[in-house]
């Protein structure tokens, strides 16, 4: 196994891991631009080493484990299910929590053929380590700097004249023309051009073109409620990207690619297909929503399991009040389980009380209030020592929570619970694309 730490994060890479990773060797992870040991992090290959983590610091206090495995099976099944459309792999926000770089690669060898970011600077750390593949970055301000993505051969989106405006003095500064994809507002309000001023848009874009400045690639919108199969808008969507679409070809547009559909409409809205699909969640192995399906019948395999250790297991007597604002009460004698992970690892505050973990064979609910570095277990007479390890959540298969149910439980989404796992948390990536 060996470790490497990017800004402020442990990364570890395991062919196998049976139980919480012990010895370990420390080692350069890229960057927000993709910069020393990109390969290593991405593939386990060697990078340069340093003490012995295990040596130093014993074992590990947590760890979110990341089965790349399951990546490329869950990303399998997406490609199967977008029957003739590419898949381009959503790796924003640090691939939703499980790591960029290694899940991206594993995206690419499961049959996804485009990765999608957020911010420019993710598309630069992929390019950076050497992924050449089509890569579209569709958020930006006024003011980035978008000639380096333009030289890295990145496609940015347009949703108005003035992002045009900034990709065409970028085609000018970067001596190439800027790949663009122009967004239309179908209906979820965000970004992209509502239909009144969508001609508009796309006139000033193929004025742009024809003086060699940009080059408009594709066509694109998103949905708002594809999580929820048959909701009216969902159709209503489908139509007015693809009024959208004529509209721009019958001024003049040539698109390479037009595309529309979420994880949600992948799997479950052929209509919404098009040239690509851009799959987010369901790469990671999770459900976009209840109402779509369970993961496991979905044919998609949770990739994070997110486990720590008990810092100290005492015993207290009953009538105890128990971590800040005493917002539980021990009912009798019990054993009193410390974990150490927090809202700073990610861990919601409003846990308290209601998530439940695994720990010992039994679940487990959070007992009192999550503090910043931890929280609480009340294990009543059950024999529970330091060391000991506590399941947060993961894919359920060994009975413990699944994202989707701390998501349940807290009135959230497991994109949320999974995406905000913090940066002290190290990642330790196992499986074949390992």
């Amino acid at each position: 196994m060996t470790w490497g730490y990017g800004g402020r994060r442990l990364v570890a890479i395991a062919a196998s891991a049976p139980g919480m990773p012990g010895q370990s060797r420390l080692q350069p992870r890229p960057d927000a631009n993709g910069h020393a040991g990109a390969e290593s992090a991405g593939r386990g290959r060697a990078g340069p080493q340093g003490r012995p983590l295990g040596e130093s610091h014993g074992l590990l206090r947590a760890e979110a484990r990341i089965d790349l495995d399951a990546v490329r099976t869950s990303t399998a099944e997406l490609v199967r299910r977008a029957g003739g459309a590419e898949v381009m792999a959503v790796v924003k926000a640090d691939g939703y929590g499980h790591g960029m770089l290694p899940c991206a690669r594993a995206a690419l060898d499961a049959g996804a053929t485009w990765l999608g970011t957020s911010a420019l600077e993710e598309g630069l750390a992929l390019r950076a380590a050497g992924i050449d593949v089509p890569i579209l970055s569709w958020l930006a301000a006024p003011g980035e700097p978008l000639a380096t993505g333009v030289a890295a051969g990145i496609d940015l989106s347009a949703s108005a004249g003035w992002m045009l405006d900034e990709l065409a003095a970028a085609a000018r500064e970067a001596g190439r023309p800027a790949r663009v994809h122009l967004k239309a507002d179908t209906g979820l309000h965000r970004a992209g051009a509502l239909p009144d001023d969508w001609p508009g848009l796309v006139a000033a874009a193929l004025r742009l073109q024809a003086a060699g400045e940009i080059e408009v690639v594709g066509l694109w919108s998103h949905f708002a409620w594809a999580d929820a199969p048959g909701h009216p808008t969902i159709a209503r969507q489908v139509q007015l990207f693809a009024e959208a679409v004529e509209t721009a070809e019958r001024a003049g547009a040539r698109p390479q690619v037009r595309h529309l559909a979420n994880s949600a409409a992948t799997l479950t809205l052929p209509a919404a297909r098009f040239d690509v699909v851009r799959p987010g969640i369901s790469v990671y192995g999770l459900s976009p929503g209840p109402e779509v399906g369970g993961a496991g019948e979905l044919g998609l395999m949770p990739a994070m399991t997110f486990r720590a250790r008990v810092a100290l297991a005492k015993r207290v007597p009953g009538g105890s009040g128990v971590s800040y604002g005493h917002r539980y009460v021990t009912a009798a004698d019990t054993t009193l389980a410390l974990v150490p992970v927090g809202y700073a690892d990610g861990v919601p505050r409003n846990a308290g009380n209601k998530a439940e973990t695994l720990l010992g064979g039994r679940r487990r609910r959070i007992a009192g209030t999550v503090c910043m570095d931890q929280f609480v277990l009340d294990v009543g007479a059950d024999r529970v020592a330091a060391g000991d390890e506590v399941v947060l959540f993961g894919p359920g298969t060994a009975g413990e929570p699944t994202a989707q149910e701390w998501a349940d439980e807290l009135g959230t989404i497991s994109y949320e619970i999974v995406s905000r796992i913090g940066t002290r948390v190290p990642r330790t990536y196992v499986g074949q694309a390992a």
